[in-house]
């Protein structure tokens, strides 16, 4: 597996392709067997994955339990990164209702999670979403205490905005950002991914697969459980998903021409566009995780870089509910 950096200043470098944990838990349906799950975590190490990205609020807790404990014999050789930011009971779990970065809340949150991943350091550690409430710099000095004390490696921010960036960049040099960037979210190109090549900072692109769209696997024939964040998500409705189904086939041509699958080309797509993106996609199979691992290996020629852009299409339907965009402040 290549490995890459994540900023400029004391870089962390990381598999080229990660692995997003969320999925572990269960947030795509039925949720799996932890035993299962922590095999899976450590098959990836066996392929070269060393970059792991769970969060407190998936759960809440369990998750980070699941990669600490998995991760705990190999944990000098690989890079955990974890999420601050909702107002989340730091000792009980419990859901308390929208954001809440204040500096107390993040000291806090950062003990339960070495606890629970099972470290005396977290290698990222990311506000997850931008609370309107804490002024940035508070955010980011408290991240910067957290770093001289050893507890954290880098600081990193979550679905931020430039202003947001440029802010704790100020205080605290950000590592890197992740934001959804795939094919069908192309949102970031037109004023982040400039600021992050400016300042020198990585990006982390979650959903990388569209949550699974990409893969070639989902069409109007598709039905989610009711447990399943999709079948919330209006992208992934009626006429909006038939209408996004163009790049799924333009990514299909390529695949089958490169002896790739669709999920290959599209992670190749992304590690194409600059050096500093670090795709996470997720997966609770072996063979996806194996299958996703191989997209470091597939490389994208000039012609079919330009005729994926050639088929650029406009996305039907918001990337997520209407109450969750509402909490995605920049």
């Amino acid at each position: 597996m290549q490995q890459r950096k994540l900023g400029r200043n004391n870089p962390l470098e990381v598999s080229a392709i990660g692995f997003g944990c969320m999925s572990v838990s269960g947030a795509y349906g039925e949720t799996p067997e932890r035993s299962e799950m922590i095999r899976l975590i450590r098959a990836a190490v066996e392929r070269g994955v060393t970059f792991f990205d769970t969060a407190e609020v998936y759960g809440p807790f369990e998750n980070e339990e699941i990669v600490g404990e998995a991760l705990e014999p190999v944990r000098d050789a690989v890079a955990i990164a974890t999420k601050f930011g909702w107002n989340i009971h730091p000792e009980t779990g419990a859901r308390l209702g929208g954001l809440n970065s204040r500096p107390e809340q993040i000291r806090a949150a950062t003990e339960g999670m070495l606890r629970r991943l099972r470290t005396d350091r977290i290698d990222l550690l990311y506000q997850h979403r931008v609370d309107p409430d804490v002024p940035m710099e508070d955010v980011a000095g408290t991240v910067q205490d957290l770093i001289r004390q050893g507890k954290v490696k880098h600081f990193g921010l979550s679905e931020a905005g430039v202003q947001s960036i440029r802010r704790a960049h100020a205080v605290q040099p950000v590592t890197a950002l992740q934001s959804e960037y795939s094919l069908w979210t192309r949102e970031p190109e037109a004023d982040v991914i400039p600021t992050l090549e400016d300042l020198g900072i990585g990006l982390v692109p979650y959903s990388p697969l569209g949550k699974g769209f990409l893969t070639g696997k989902i069409d109007q024939t598709t039905r989610f459980e009711a447990t399943d964040l999709r079948a919330r998500i209006p992208r992934f409705q009626g006429d909006a998903l038939k209408g996004n189904r163009v790049i799924v086939e333009t990514v299909q041509r390529i695949a089958d021409r490169k002896r790739a699958t669709p999920a290959q080309v599209a992670l190749a797509w992304l590690l194409a566009q600059k050096p500093w993106i670090v795709p996470i996609p997720g997966t609770t199979k072996l063979a996806r995780m194996e299958e996703n691992v191989g997209a470091a290996a597939v490389e994208l020629t000039g012609v079919e870089l330009r005729e994926i852009e050639a088929s650029k299409f406009t996305v039907q339907g918001a990337r997520y509910p209407e109450e969750m965009l509402r909490l995605s402040g920049r």
